[in-house]
């Protein structure tokens, strides 16, 4: 395809976008009318949105357009099977500028579709808009499917805290494309495309997680909204995780403890959760701390301790 998206037109780029979709059966209407229909048999909806902007959620000199779209609908799957869904559905709102190639929307629908038939859904509508910016806006739909959600709210004194995923990874990926490197590869991937597990999130609410999340913002950070949540602490233990020699290489390149990045580095979308003890896990979770009693505030500790290294995603931080 050649052009721009100005020279498409609205109607014209919407038509090329949507050509490239495909369906699922809880598709029961899709693009071309005013709203999609998509079938709930749960008859309760878990719905999720999240905003990607150029320049602070992805650079087109690191990620390729399909990059954009595979990330973007990630990090918004990941949050409904976070929540112990199954995720069904996914709509797009794009603001992209006039001039902008029409080749890097289509390839970046690609990326979004592909994601989503990775996680089992389908890209069901949304709107496109002119502006000065790219700018992605991701509404995910989920199915509970008869479960209840598992929310951040239910960690107990006494549960494991395990994860499931890859931590630490974007962050390290994230630094060497900062000082203009491409390798090793696999980390610079995992940045610009990270695979949540999705089927682990319904599957541990089968397992009868007490509590959930995504770490997005990083382990600490996210184990930090659960241990608010429900008013515990929470203690890590940093001889649970294994640091991969690579990112090991990498720290050492760039004069940083690996381990802070698999505590606080965000973006990997692993999923953590809390279950009962003696729980009986499949290999794929790795018990990483426990939770225990509040002390005067909830929080999370590593080894016992308060984290001093810093580190965690907040959009109005300074530092970020």
């Amino acid at each position: 395809m050649k052009g721009t998206v100005g020279e498409l037109g609205e109607f014209g780029l919407i038509r090329e976008l949507t050509s490239r979709l495909t369906t699922t059966p809880a598709v029961r209407l899709g693009p071309g009318d005013d709203a999609a229909v998509i079938s709930a048999p749960d008859r309760r909806v878990v719905a999720s949105t999240d905003v990607l902007l150029e320049g602070r959620h992805f650079r087109r000199d690191w990620s390729t357009a399909y990059d954009v779209g595979r990330k973007s609908a990630a990090q918004n799957l990941a949050d409904i099977a976070a929540m112990g869904a199954v995720p069904t559905a996914l709509l797009l709102g794009l603001i992209v500028p006039a001039e902008l190639p029409a080749t890097w929307a289509t390839e970046m629908m690609d990326g979004l579709r592909d994601e989503c038939q990775v996680a089992g859904a389908a890209v069901v509508g949304g709107d496109v808009v002119r502006g000065e910016k790219i700018t992605i806006a991701i509404t995910a739909l989920g199915d509970l499917q008869g479960h209840e959600p598992v929310t951040r709210s239910g960690a107990r004194p006494g549960d494991v805290v395990a994860v499931t995923g890859w931590l630490g990874w974007s962050a390290a990926g994230h630094a060497v494309l900062a000082r203009g490197f491409r390798s090793p590869r696999a980390f610079v991937e995992a940045h610009r495309r990270p695979e949540p597990p999705y089927q682990a999130g319904p599957a541990a609410a089968g397992l009868g997680a007490t509590s959930m999340t995504d770490v997005s913002d990083g382990l600490l950070a996210d184990l930090g909204h659960v241990a608010t949540a429900s008013k515990v602490r929470i203690d890590v233990r940093s001889d649970a995780f294994d640091v991969p020699t690579q990112m090991a290489d990498i720290g050492r390149a760039v004069g940083v403890d690996p381990l802070r990045w698999v505590l606080t580095g965000g973006e990997d979308h692993a999923i953590v959760a809390t279950f009962p003890p003696n729980r009986q896990l499949p290999a794929r979770w790795r018990v990483v701390g426990e939770v225990l009693a509040p002390a005067a505030t909830p929080q999370v500790t590593v080894d016992g301790k308060v984290w001093a290294a810093g580190g965690g995603w907040d959009h109005f931080s300074a530092d970020e």
